[in-house]
Order: structure tokens, then sequence, then C-alpha cells
């Protein structure tokens, strides 16, 4: 989940269909998430998920180290996902991590602790899978009628940008862009403040533009997305987060923000709203926390920067992403085979039988 804090559910190791049970596990900058699943069809039966903020990059920023505070932190959360996928009897997973431990120096001797510690066997993740698994797990969200689709997946330590184009000859989805900024929700909080007045926040907001702007004048997203049917989607803590404030709930529900459709001004207007609060009064409201105050005004300042650099008339809110991704490539998936044309029918020949392969005779 991708809600404040920790979240955790199982079900009984009893229920559902016998078969492989699945784990995926992201280890970031910020937080440390699993999640458990059985396949089923082309989707998968969640059975567990866990998900803690952990800190991991705090300060790698500054430092290029993982610090032995955030180490430890970080250990404890992997212990309780080494029992979870201990107690659902996991036959197959993929754990890896991401900015903190390609940006820290430490970030292999962390791993290798890791591995003797808890047993988990975690790869650091390269940019542009992180953002083409990330695509692959909110890719049931994309509108079959959009020409384009832009992700964006605000981190701790960096900000993916994935950007798709519809082929008007076949309708396949064509990968256009993969980029990563190295800016995330924890190095612009630490760079500048967790509570920015006004001037700080426009700051803060021009960092994250000029660091948009190469990818911009690489790809000239923003010619191609006025021009056609757009859909922007967003997956990370901080819109979650926004979407959840947008719409008053009394806590986190991810049944209520999955899929939603906002519209960006709004997203701005909470924003502001946000900005407002101490991170006292942030981390008193029930769908920010205390895990989320001091970081989500950073994340808006991500967000506003990447709606001015790209505008689009409505984004599509995604509480799910990269364990999701992780979960379909481990069930033999990949982004390049789902955005691949459905292949053409071929009409059938009177002389053969339906079922039958050519060279084969009807019976």
């Amino acid at each position: 989940m991708t809600g404040p804090m920790v979240a955790s559910r199982h079900e009984p190791e009893t229920a559902g269909p016998s078969g492989p049970v699945l784990a995926a596990l992201d280890l970031g900058t910020n937080n440390c998430r699993l999640l458990v699943a059985r396949p089923r069809g082309d989707g998968f039966d969640v059975l567990d998920s866990f998900s803690r903020i952990v800190r991991l990059g705090e300060g790698v920023a500054g430092s290029g180290r993982l610090t032995e505070r955030a180490m430890a932190r970080t250990i404890a959360a992997l212990k309780v996902c080494a029992r979870i996928m201990a107690r659902h009897r996991v036959t197959r997973m993929r754990c890896v991590a991401t900015e903190a431990c390609r940006r820290a120096v430490n970030g292999v001797a962390f791993l290798s602790r890791v591995r003797r510690v808890t047993g988990i066997e975690l790869e650091i993740l390269p940019q542009e899978q992180e953002a083409e698994l990330a695509m692959l797990g909110c890719l049931p969200l994309v509108d079959p009628d959009a020409e384009q689709a832009l992700l964006v997946d605000i981190g701790g330590g960096s900000t993916e940008v994935l950007w798709l184009d519809r082929s008007p000859g076949d309708g396949g989805l064509l990968l256009r862009c993969i980029a990563s900024v190295p800016i995330g929700v924890v190095s612009l909080s630490e760079a500048f403040t967790s509570e920015p007045d006004a001037a700080t926040f426009a700051a803060m907001v021009q960092q994250v533009s000029a660091l948009l702007a190469p990818i911009e004048l690489a790809h000239g997203i923003r010619a191609a997305t006025r021009a056609t049917r757009t859909q922007m989607l967003g997956t990370s803590g901080t819109v979650t987060t926004l979407a959840a404030v947008l719409l008053g709930l009394p806590r986190y529900d991810r049944r209520a923000i999955d899929g939603l459709l906002v519209d960006p001004a709004a997203i701005v207007a909470v924003s502001r709203q946000l900005r407002a609060m101490t991170n006292a009064g942030r981390a008193a409201h029930p769908c920010i926390g205390p895990g989320r105050a001091d970081l989500v005004v950073a994340g808006c300042a991500i967000l506003e920067a990447v709606l001015q650099c790209w505008p689009v008339a409505s984004l599509r809110v995604a509480d799910r992403g990269l364990r999701e991704g992780l979960l379909h490539g481990l069930m033999g998936r990949t982004l390049a085979r789902a955005l691949a044309p459905a292949p053409a029918a071929v009409p059938i020949r009177p002389d053969i039988a339906p079922g039958c392969a050519l060279g084969d005779t009807a019976a």
C-alpha cells in the first residue's frame, strides 16, 4: 500500500487454490514494501502486503553513504518481510533496491549484510527497469482510447518519467522515452526544508523544472501531448496522499484512490493547503501521518514542476506500480509484450476446420 506509515494485511494460508506463491519486495529510498500473491488468470490474488517507512536514503544526497541508523531501521523491516514470505511458503520472489542503494557508496555492502542477516537476496534495479516495471504494474489503468500515456513515479531519491505513444497504424503503444530525474521527496526536502515559505517552495519547483527541461528538450513531449488525448498516471505516495486529502477521506483507503481521475488544478489547490500547515499539523492528518509529514511538501513541489512542464487535463492516480510490475515479471510478462498490438485475426480457410493447424486435414 502507499498510505501513511505501515500497512499489512494477510489471509489465512489455507485460503484460495493451490499453486505457486510469488513475492515482490521494493526497497526504496523512503519505503520498504512487500507484496505476496498467487497468480490467477491474467492477474493475481494478493495474499499479504507490508509497507513501512524506513528512510534508508536519509542523508545519502549529502554524504553519499547509508547511515547505520537507516540501515538498522531497514533491516528490522526486512526481517518482518522475511517472516511473511516464510509464512506463505513463497516459491518465487524478486527483491529489488532502488535509488538509495544505487547512489550510496556502501550500497552493495549493505545488500551483503541484508543477505547475511535476513536471507533476502536484494538486487540493485537499474533506473530504466524501474520505470518499465512501474508502467507494467500500472498498465491496466491506461485508457484504451488514450493516444499518449505519461507515467510519473515520484520516489524518495529519484523521479521516473515514462512516455508511451499509441501507433496510429496498429493501435499498439510505443515506448518513446524513459528518463530518471535524480531528485525525490527525501533528497529535495533535505536540500531545502520540510516547511518552506512561498519563495523557498518556488525555488524547489524551479530546481525540479531545471531537471525536467532536458527531457522535454530531447523528446518534445509537451507538443505531442497537447495535440492528442493524453493520459498522465501518477504513482507515488505523494500522489495517493494528495488524492486522499482531496477526497476528504477519514483515513487512507486504497479502494477509493487507485484509478481515481483528478483535476490537476484541484491537486495544486490541495498542495497549497498542505503547505499552509506545519509538520505537526500534517502529521495529525489521518491520510498523511508522521511518516510523510515532512516529505509531502517536497512531493508537491515535484508534482507541480511536472504539471507545469507537461500540462494535462486530468491525472489518474495509481496505488500500484513497481511491486505489481515485479509480480507480472515473475509470471513471465514484459512491458514490450504488453504494449504490442493484439494480433490480427487470421481468416479461416474453408478447407481448414476450426482448431486444425495448417497442414492438418479435417476429420
